[in-house]
């Protein structure tokens, strides 16, 4: 499937793909673009399928099929392999990648996320929800999961700008979102990962607590595991200035 995408920084620079979490669109990556287009990377956001401006096909979906509308991306732009950085359901397709298309990821940074996410009734439970009333009593819900209250309080043009995503998600593709993650296991397959691989929790997001992100660092060698006070789920966007240079020192690093 073709996603939509945009590609920013210098056209011989090493590939960085950005993958969104569920309800959000390529826009949550925006703090991100300028330091790494500035570090010489070039950057590669797109919207998940079922969001923002990609297709919405009917469901079910699988893990494999985002994983497989990443390759397809890459494929369509000519690029053999990029490091990749996923948030929440993006993170979750960054660990399938690693498992299953090794050639074509160079280094993983797996953020806010989970390899088997759990609360299988809740996710099944929102997805009926969704296509019987809409996404807007889920997008009111979505900024107290995604930022800690003092953010909010101090940030509120910004929370309500970010809701708006969730908002104007096409109903099917979130419903068809929240059935992938009900029942997603990657953790057996996280010893068979060898790109080097960060990942990051915010210790104060309720939706995927750090334990979540634990769990990806031990089941992968040599993974690296950092937690960043004061962020909640969306914590690339809260506590940019952190996760930026995390992300910039892991990429930095790779051969």
């Amino acid at each position: 499937m073709a996603v939509h995408h945009v590609v920013e920084g210098p056209a011989d620079g090493p590939v960085v793909v950005l993958s969104n979490s569920i309800g959000s669109t390529l826009r949550m990556w925006e703090p991100q673009v300028k330091p790494l287009v500035d570090n010489g990377f070039r950057v590669i956001r797109y919207d998940t399928r079922g969001h923002g401006e990609s297709p919405v096909p009917n469901g079910p979906y699988g893990i494999d099929d985002l994983g497989g509308d990443v390759l397809a991306l890459l494929a369509r732009l000519g690029v053999e392999s990029a490091h990749f950085a996923g948030l929440s359901l993006g993170g979750m397709t960054g660990v399938w990648l690693a498992q299953n298309a090794p050639e074509h990821v160079r280094s993983l940074v797996a953020c806010c996320t989970s390899a088997q996410p759990g609360n299988t009734r809740m996710w099944l439970d929102r997805a009926k929800t969704v296509r019987a009333e809409g996404l807007a009593g889920i997008a009111q819900g979505a900024i107290g999961r995604w930022f800690t209250q003092p953010w909010i309080d101090a940030n509120p043009e910004q929370a309500a700008k970010l809701s708006e995503m969730t908002a104007t998600t096409p109903v099917e593709g979130y419903a068809s979102c929240c059935e992938l993650l009900a029942d997603l296991d990657l953790v057996p397959g996280l010893p068979k990962i060898t790109a080097p691989t960060l990942v990051i929790s915010g210790a104060e997001d309720k939706a995927l607590p750090p334990d979540h992100g634990r769990v990806i660092a031990d089941g992968i060698s040599g993974a690296r595991f950092e937690i960043v006070d004061n962020a909640a789920h969306l914590g690339s966007y809260e506590q940019a200035g952190r996760f930026t240079q995390l992300i910039l020192d892991h990429l930095k690093g790779v051969a």
